[in-house]
Formats: structure tokens, C-alpha cells, sequence
């Protein structure tokens, strides 16, 4: 068990660029697509991952200072930082039982498969973490080890029914075919999905789809990326209070970031392709009549420039969210970039700009909430691993862009009515939840289908 537990500590610590290129060559070698290409899709994965990491890394570096200097301007003081993902993966892989995560999300998936309860096969043994960082907080909150491990299972199995639910609109988003996003920040499509039905009551947004092409056809050279970034970039510097000169560099370097976006997303189509249909071929020939995808990180949908723009224009309206929203006392900067909203916001928009925007904006108060609700317990969690630095001026420390954010608060507070006999305020979320996830799921369901039908596939999956 130790040598068990030393060996999984140490392929997490190799990173995502390094340990899903492992995973990705001994799946091909398994499907049968031969060691030099399985072993040249492995590295192009790694490639597009490091690639994907230098521009995250770039445009943080751009816009975080703009959102720092925005805030400062504003004179606003909270008592609790988002400090963003990074520290909540040093709880999360501290925590004793942190490895057993692994094996359960494998059984799952296996189990399910054997049943014909999913067609996805989930690749994303990096984001295992989050299924441990679920363990934490339920196990934090609850009191109870065993609650944390059966709230986790059923994050696998959501997550494998979402993959399913929404393989077709993820291909129709990203045009990559036979990979889907089993991931646990795509989980409040519950809440996207009818809000997104309840803009086609607006004839402009129903009658036109507003994906880049689109832009590009009506308003011309406004509609390329580069000058959208460019655009939006300035505008964000000019809220920071930038000078001239400021203003231009942040413009630049913003257009250059949703450049860039779409051009590592192809080497994602590349490397995954070869895999894809060797894992088809496999599978068919085991399992005649069944379609099987491959679940994998979200860094694949990056070429959908909808979930960009929108992060960009959602900083100032992130911060005004937590300025006027009573009750929080979270200050955003870490997560300032909203990953986990916009990304799920353009999948269930088939990369519509305009609908990203507005439901990435409408929905920030919950992750808003979320994070202030969860920050007495990361920063107390923090303390007793010893993992992460908390700032001697900072009171707390949350993650105002927490993936699965009502996912987590509800089965928390639920767990919580079993274990400790006490009802917490959260707990009225669950059956919310649930309900949710039962009435959304067949949205989801029917939008996939759709998808399906305009890309000349069966619309077929299993459990429908």
C-alpha cells in the first residue's frame, strides 16, 4: 500500500504535460495503433498541454495585474483572496487517503462501461484530484471519511453521464470527434442548459448563432481573434486605470493570446485523432453496436474562442459581483479568469460568443457564494497540511472559481444531516441539485441530440 501510494505521488508530481502523454501512449499501445504512432500522439498531447500551460501562464500574467490595479482602484477590502486552483491541489493530493481516489475512479468507469451505463472511457487520471478535493470538503465538513468516498463515487459517475449527455455538442464546439469533457468544472451545465433554452425566447439571439464565423462575416476584421483580444484587452486596462502605453500592451498581448488559443487547440486535434479511432476500432470489434468516446482534460475545448472572450470581459464584472453581493468576503484574483464558467457556458452554447457572455456573467454569484461559503474551510485545511502559504496580512483564503461549486456545497451540507445529525443552511441545495440534474440532464440530452443530427451521427448513448 505505501509503495503503492509512493508511486502515484510520484507520477502526480511529474504534472498533467508529462503523466496523460504516459497515459495516452499505453492506450494507444493497448487499442493497437502501434508504438511510433501511439508514441507520437503521447508527445504531441504533452506538447499541446505544455503549449496550453505557456499561454494560460501569459494571459494570467496580463490580466491578473489589470484586475489588481481595477481592484485597488476601487478601494474595496475583503477579508478572505482567491488564491485560484493551485492550492487547493496541495490540500487535496495531502490528504491520507488521496490515492485511493484513483482506483475508484477506474472501477467505476470499468463497471459502467461493462453495464452499457456509459460509453466514455475517462483518460483524466490528472483531474483525480478534484474527485480528492471533493473527499476533503465533504469529509471536512461531515465528519466522516466514509461519506467523503461515497459523495466522490457519485461525482465519477455524474461526470461519466455528462460526458455522455454532451459528446456531440462538445464535437460540434470544438471539432474534435470521439472525446468528451468528463470534467468536474462542466458539472453546472445543469444550470447553463435551461438558462440557454430561456434565451432562445430573444428572436436575435433564436435566429442567429453567433460563433466566430458568424462575427467574422458581419463586422469583418472586428470579428478576427487578434483584434477582439485587442479590443477587449484595452478596454479591461482602461477600467485598471493603465496609461496609454499600458492600455496598448495589455491590447496586444491579449490579441495574441486568443491567437495563440486556437492554434495549440489543433495540435490537440492532431494527437488525439489516432487514438480516438483506435479506441473505436477496439471497442467495436469487443462491442459490436456500442460508440465509445474518450473523456479527457479540458485544455482540448480551447479552440472555441466564445469561453475566451468572455473570460476576459467577466474580470470587472466578476469583482462588481463580489463588491455588491452581501454576505461575501472573498476578494477574486487567482481565479479572476473564469474558466469554469465560460468553458461550460460555450459548450452548451456550441461556442455562440454573445450566449457565453451572458450566462458566464448572470451566473458568477454562485461561484461568488461558493467560495466565500468554502473559505473557513480551505484556509483551516491549509493549515493542517502544511502545503500552501497563507499571506500573514490575509484572514482566509478561498477559490472564488471553484469547479462543481454547487455540486460540492449540496452533498457537503447533505452528508453532513447523516453523520453529525445537523442541518446546515447549504443543505436546501440538494434536492435543488438533484432536481437539476434530473430536469437539465434532459435538456442536455435533447441539445446533444441536435448536435448529433447536424453532424450526421447517432444521437444514440447510454443510459438514455
Amino acid at each position: 500500500m505505501e509503495f503503492l501510494e509512493t508511486f502515484v505521488n510520484g507520477m502526480l508530481a511529474l504534472g498533467a504535460p508529462i503523466v496523460l502523454p504516459i497515459i495516452m501512449i499505453v492506450i494507444g499501445l493497448i487499442f493497437g495503433v502501434g508504438f511510433r504512432k501511439a508514441f507520437s500522439a503521447g508527445l504531441l498531447l504533452g506538447v499541446a498541454f505544455a503549449g496550453m500551460n505557456v499561454i494560460l501562464g501569459f494571459m494570467f500574467g496580463t490580466i491578473g495585474p489589470v484586475a489588481s490595479a481595477f481592484v485597488d482602484a476601487t478601494g474595496i477590502q475583503l477579508t478572505a483572496i482567491d488564491l485560484g486552483w493551485t492550492p487547493n491541489a496541495a490540500i487535496a493530493w495531502a490528504w491520507p487517503y488521496a490515492f485511493l481516489m484513483f482506483p475508484l475512479q477506474i472501477v467505476i468507469n470499468i463497471v459502467m462501461l461493462a453495464f452499457n451505463w456509459t460509453q466514455c472511457l475517462n483518460v483524466d487520471m490528472w483531474n483525480v484530484w478534484n474527485k480528492v478535493l471533493t473527499g476533503v470538503l465533504v469529509s471536512y465538513v461531515s465528519g466522516s471519511v466514509v461519506a467523503a468516498f461515497v459523495v466522490a463515487a457519485i461525482q465519477v459517475v455524474v461526470e461519466l453521464k455528462q460526458a455522455d449527455w454532451s459528446v456531440y455538442l462538445v464535437e460540434e464546439g470544438t471539432g474534435i470527434p470521439g472525446v468528451s469533457l468528463p470534467h468536474s468544472l462542466f458539472f453546472e451545465w445543469i444550470i447553463f442548459a435551461p438558462l440557454n433554452r430561456l434565451l432562445d425566447k430573444i428572436p436575435a439571439l433564436r435566429d442567429n448563432h453567433y460563433e466566430p464565423e458568424f462575427l467574422r462575416e458581419k463586422i469583418g476584421i472586428f470579428g478576427e481573434n487578434h483584434v477582439i483580444g485587442f479590443l477587449v484587452g484595452m478596454l479591461i486596462a482602461v477600467m485598471g486605470g493603465y496609461d496609454l502605453k499600458g492600455i496598448l500592451t495589455v491590447g496586444i498581448e491579449a490579441g495574441t493570446a486568443l491567437t495563440l488559443f486556437p492554434m495549440v487547440a489543433t495540435l490537440f486535434i492532431t494527437a488525439l485523432m489516432p487514438i480516438a479511432d483506435g479506441a473505436k476500432s477496439f471497442m467495436a470489434a469487443r462491442f459490436p453496436g456500442r460508440t465509445f468516446h474518450i473523456g479527457l482534460d479540458w485544455p482540448f475545448t480551447a479552440g472555441m474562442s466564445s469561453l475566451w472572450v468572455a473570460a476576459i470581459l467577466n474580470v470587472p464584472v466578476l469583482i462588481l459581483w463580489a463588491v455588491i453581493l452581501p454576505g461575501n468576503n472573498v476578494l477574486p484574483f487567482g481565479g479572476i479568469i473564469a474558466l469554469c464558467s465560460t468553458i461550460t457556458a460555450a459548450v452548451v452554447t456550441r461556442n455562440d460568443v454573445v450566449r457565453t457572455t451572458i450566462l458566464t456573467f448572470i451566473s458568477q454569484p454562485l461561484w461568488v457564494y461558493a467560495g466565500a461559503y468554502f473559505a473557513p474551510a480551505i484556509t483551516s485545511l491549509a493549515r493542517e497540511v502544511g502545503t500552501v502559504d497563507i499571506p500573514a496580512n490575509v484572514q482566509y483564503i478561498s477559490w472564488i472559481s471553484m469547479e462543481m461549486p454547487s455540486f460540492r456545497l449540496a452533498f457537503s451540507t447533505g452528508a453532513a444531516i447523516f453523520t453529525k445529525g445537523m442541518i446546515m443552511p447549504g443543505v436546501i441545495l440538494l434536492p435543488v441539485v438533484i432536481a437539476l440534474f434530473i430536469f437539465s440532464g434532459r435538456i442536455l440530452r435533447e441539445e446533444n441530440a441536435k448536435s448529433a443530427e447536424r453532424l450526421g451521427k447517432t444521437s444514440a448513448v447510454a443510459g438514455d
